[in-house]
């Protein structure tokens, strides 16, 4: 890849942050909470895309973010109240902007009727709309201008005593081509100190020869400021490239800078919008421009450029450290890196069990040096392994951003009104895992909103307010991740699905099943209550799914529902894919491992209290409560015949859906941190078994999957078996 590729790639990534802060911007503004930070914040997301987009010529982004731009910059300044149609608009717009960075990234097309009818939403909500823009131009159309000498009065600014410098700046066409305005720039510079401006027009022809996209003015300003030389090339750092600058110490000789880069718009428009047209008509020499806005105006403004493009960053490292002093530092890593140390990490784990294991082998005491020595290597495996295991990790911020478009494209197909909240933003979770939370999520939202919420007539009549909730939250719980989606809407319709299920020939029509079981059927393949295909649902693709999806990352999804309450589907993960800590166990001569996640305790039974039900099925009573006993063995066709339960362990689990069972071994060997492997990659599914690991004396060790082992189990002993083979 060469260098500007990588410039480009790195681009797009801070877009994706940049989009990501838009969002939650917006969303903050739709509740209300339109404070100056948070409208700033907004402002500066779609400026710096806009300031990459024109430095990579992306012509099509940078025209949309500048229109997109201008109006939020009349919600900054006071001039748009952010009421509920214009936040509608703006969500749409921030829709768009991401996808045409999308477009720019993948190098497809996006279309253009779209951006022509958003521009115009954007343009209407301006002062005066698009007749007000059309009656500027008329009045441009009239007017006659002579050169003259631009004074800016910043009497109101705040005066630091500082060092001066003698600023000298002219712009090429290039930086009004790529959205940039001097005005802006100025304004930055005004916040750092006292200004006095002056700007040069005696290279601007006439009217009639003016070349409306060329740049003729040179500006001279004279700072003073407490700030350093590196402050004020950061105000510039988006210009540079594309302007003549030079900036001059008051006791040193003139700086040149390098040309920089960044975001359009016309600079002799610019300049007559800071120009009283009564005074600019005028036959001068000089001309007092009306002051910048005021002192609170000006304080909004100040953050006008603060997060620069990676370009302007790398151009600008030092200073920028200096600058960010403060501020947490990071890198940018390749993933394939950290994919690789963390392999790397697995095999250490692996060979330290291996090692323990040789020592075990030849002798030597718990107390001795050897035996020490390996507890600390164990200790320091350990730690390094959560350390690399932290670097990995990320936020579900990254997914659940992009659910209040997926949320508003629904509703707006569907004609439903829905609010979504959520929580639990922060909570983290390994990248692999976060990667493949998208499709579920999307499936499962989809589903709330289509299938769970009813439409805002049918709530009303149910005493319900006419807008449905989807909540989304994420939690910690038992050392796995917890994401759990719910509705406020009817809930499921049992008697329907067991219907419609009779009908597919996905159960038999006398089959007796309990209110769990007629839930878990719309996770059967094929299974849908869409009475017609549409662009959401009815195609019976969707449930299924997502359950496989999630059952691919070692999770497990339950589903909970009441009738005109609402549904709540919940997703158990692992927080990382690739290590746990498990207990082993010896079963028919076999070796597996147990996660420990999973296990409530230990216990040796006891002939009364273990209970036989007929059909080899047997209970045990544990704290005055009666749990099925499965033998594992023969659940997993390690034998054929059932062990004596006197002769092994009992091991209380507890599944995903709280259920608890007890699972019987022969003996347990201890609990040791296991490096997970892919067997589905590596060999094929097996059903009961999650995925395998690498013993310290180089045997491969399966792991059990404690769900599916007692859901078998128990369908065992059920007519149910076919409809639960086919959704577990």
């Amino acid at each position: 890849m060469d260098a500007m590729a990588a410039v480009k790639q790195t681009f797009f990534q801070e877009c994706e942050e940049q989009l990501a802060e838009l969002e939650t911007g917006l969303l903050a503004m739709e509740r209300g909470e339109a404070e100056s930070d948070t409208v700033n914040a907004v402002f500066r997301a779609v400026h710096s895309i806009k300031g990459g987009a024109g430095a990579f010529s992306l012509e099509g982004l940078v025209q949309f973010a500048h229109v997109f731009e201008t109006t939020l910059d009349h919600v900054r300044n006071g001039a748009l109240e952010p009421t509920a149609d214009v936040m509608a608009v703006m969500l749409r717009a921030a829709d768009l902007l991401a996808d045409l960075v999308a477009a720019a990234r993948d190098g497809h097309t996006v279309d253009s009727g779209r951006s022509e009818v958003l521009v115009g939403e954007l343009t209407a909500l301006s002062p005066g709309g698009a007749e007000a823009e059309a009656e500027e131009e008329d009045d441009m159309s009239d007017f006659s201008f002579t050169p003259v000498t631009v004074a800016f009065d910043f009497s109101d600014a705040p005066v630091d005593i500082g060092r001066s410098y003698t600023i000298t700046f002219k712009p090429r066409p290039e930086l009004y081509a790529k959205g940039n305005e001097t005005v802006l720039v100025l304004r930055e510079l005004e916040r750092l100190g006292e200004l006095e401006i002056n700007c040069d027009a005696s290279g601007l022809p006439s009217l009639a020869a003016l070349d409306p996209e060329g740049a003729y003015l040179e500006w001279t300003i004279k700072l003073t400021t407490e700030k350093g030389e590196d402050a004020i090339r950061e105000v510039f750092e988006f210009v540079e490239w594309d302007s003549s600058l030079t900036i001059q110490a008051a006791d040193a000789g003139s700086s040149d800078a390098e040309p920089g880069a960044d975001s359009t718009e016309d600079a002799f428009a610019a300049l007559l919008r800071s120009i009283q047209g009564d005074e600019a008509a005028q036959p001068a020499t000089t001309a007092e421009i009306i002051p910048l806005p005021s002192a609170e105006e000006r304080e909004a403004v100040a953050e006008v450029e603060a997060q620069p493009t990676k370009a302007a960053a790398a151009r600008n490292s030092e200073s920028g450290a200096n600058a960010n002093a403060g501020a947490p530092q990071t890198i940018r890593a390749d993933l394939e890196r950290v994919d690789r140390l963390i392999d790397l990490v697995g095999e250490l784990v692996i060979n330290q069990a291996m090692l323990s294991q040789r020592v075990m082998e030849a002798g030597h005491v718990p107390g001795s040096a050897v035996a020490l020595g390996l507890d600390e290597l164990e200790h320091l495996t350990r730690e390094i392994q959560d350390c690399v295991m932290a670097i990995r990790a990320q936020a579900v911020k990254s997914v659940f951003q992009r659910i209040p478009r997926l949320v508003r494209e629904v509703a707006s197909m569907t004609g439903k009104q829905v609010r979504l909240i959520t929580d639990g933003e922060g909570t983290e979770v390994d990248k692999t895992v976060i990667d493949r939370l998208n499709d579920p999520l999307t499936h499962m939202i989809r589903n709330a909103i289509d299938h769970g919420l009813e439409k805002p007539e049918v709530r009303i009549a149910a005493g319900k307010p006419a807008e449905g909730v989807v909540r989304l939250s994420a939690m910690h719980r038992s050392g796995r991740i917890v994401i759990e989606v719910a509705d406020d809407g009817a809930g499921i319709n049992r008697s329907r699905v067991k219907a419609i299920a009779v009908e597919k020939g996905l159960i038999a029509a006398d089959a007796v099943l309990s209110d769990e079981e007629i839930d878990n059927l719309i996770f059967l393949p094929g299974f849908s209550t869409a009475s017609e295909v549409s662009n959401i649902s009815g195609r019976g693709v969707g449930m299924d799914v997502v359950k496989r999806s999630i059952q691919g990352l070692g999770g497990r999804l339950s589903i909970t529902s009441r009738p005109g309450k609402g549904s709540t589907f919940t997703m158990s993960l692992p927080l990382t894919l690739a290590v746990l800590d498990g207990m082993v166990v010896t079963v028919a001569d076999q070796t597996l491992v147990v996660p420990l996640t999973a296990i409530i305790e230990t216990l040796q039974p006891k002939a009364a209290d273990v209970h036989g039900l007929g059909g080899g099925s047997r209970v045990i009573a544990i704290r005055d409560a009666f749990t099925p006993l499965i033998d594992v063995g023969r659940e997993l066709g390690f034998r054929n015949t059932a062990t004596d339960p006197l002769a092994g362990v009992a091991i209380l689990v507890e599944t995903e859906g709280g259920r608890r069972s007890a699972l019987l071994v022969d003996t347990i060997q201890g609990q040791r941190q296991v490096v997970i492997k892919s067997l589905e990659s590596n060999y094929r599914h097996v059903p009961g078994i999650a995925a395998a690991t690498i013993l310290g004396d180089g045997r491969v060790a399966l792991i059990i999957d404690v769900d599916t082992v007692i859901a078998n189990s128990q369908s065992d002993a059920t007519i149910l078996e076919p409809v639960l083979a086919a959704a577990g």
